[in-house]
């Protein structure tokens, strides 16, 4: 099996693991905060995988430098603005709206990769792109209002997400896995301390009975070992196989996972657009993983080589 084959189904079995804890994530920030929830699932995911370096890895601490250090404190940072700006925006506006502004880095995606990177997409990745978008607002948006500055932070947010996609996929190419993925997780861990001790009462989130119910402890042993240890060590290692177009695409599929999980475990319905929405989804998905040339009017000026997505 070809490496850029077993790169996508591996960020698609990332993205099933946080498609399918969403619900678990949802009934735990009903008890702990959010900045103060992330900060404990991502330094647990930090620790255990602190822990594997130790144990399997430990050669990797000799190419531990400034470089790599700032890099994988880069990637952190873009991945806690993410997760920060959602939460904030969330506050003021709604989870659908929230939902599909955030799986607009699918579009952001390519944009940044030929603004930063200088890579172009091909054309059936332009056109998967554009059928996961139309999926994406029916499966999501279940209520059209106005914009408010809640969608400016959440449209911050999903700005953050592609810019973490795409510097992954860069310094994948630099850096050791395992060594690149600690920094990045315990950087956001560290954020994401400050904020929960700025931004909301710490003395309740961290509060024993409140981290000792049955639901926070659940969410916050999946979350840390599957939905950010593991799906974060491969995100990192598996993306340098692989397009950040490509990637953003298969990311897409996350709210596809997320409604199914609800449909099962919280009885939540399913509309027919939102059924037509992850149809379409998937085939955007598999439309961009067709062969095809690239696209006539992204080429480069002459005498610079094309880099196709």
């Amino acid at each position: 099996m070809k490496k850029p084959l077993i790169a996508d189904l591996s960020l698609l079995f990332v993205t099933i693991i946080w498609g399918s804890t969403f619900v678990l994530v949802q009934n735990a920030i009903d008890f702990l905060e959010p900045f103060s929830f992330n900060s404990i699932r991502f330094l647990a995911a930090a620790i255990l995988l602190i822990l594997c370096l130790f144990v399997f890895e430990k050669e990797q601490f000799k190419k531990l430098d400034t470089k790599l250090l700032l890099s994988g404190v880069f990637i952190g940072f873009w991945l806690f603005l993410g997760y920060a700006t959602q939460t904030i925006g969330l506050l003021y506006t709604t989870s659908s709206k929230a939902g599909f502004i955030t799986g607009l880095n699918v579009v952001l995606v390519p944009f940044f990769s030929m603004m930063l990177l200088k890579q172009f997409p091909t054309r059936n990745a332009v056109f998967g792109v554009l059928i996961a978008t139309i999926g994406l607002f029916l499966l999501t948006m279940t209520d059209v209002t106005a914009l408010n500055k809640g969608d400016g932070f959440v449209f911050i947010c999903a700005i953050s997400f592609a810019l973490q996609i795409i510097y992954t996929g860069k310094f994948s190419n630099k850096y050791p896995t395992l060594l690149l993925t600690i920094i990045q997780i315990s950087t956001v861990a560290i954020l994401s301390i400050l904020s929960s001790f700025l931004f909301e009462d710490w003395r309740k989130s961290f509060n024993p009975e409140i981290l000792l119910t049955k639901d926070v402890i659940i969410a916050l042993v999946i979350t840390s070992i599957f939905a950010t240890a593991l799906a974060f060590l491969i995100q990192t290692n598996f993306q340098r196989y692989t397009s950040a177009t490509r990637v953003a695409l298969i990311f897409t599929m996350e709210p596809v996972f997320a409604a199914i999980t609800g449909f099962y475990w919280a009885n939540e319905r399913l509309s027919y657009s939102a059924l037509i929405g992850c149809l379409l989804i998937f085939a955007g998905m598999i439309f961009a993983e067709l062969p095809t040339k690239k696209i006539p009017f992204l080429k480069r000026s002459k005498g610079m080589e094309d880099k196709v997505l």
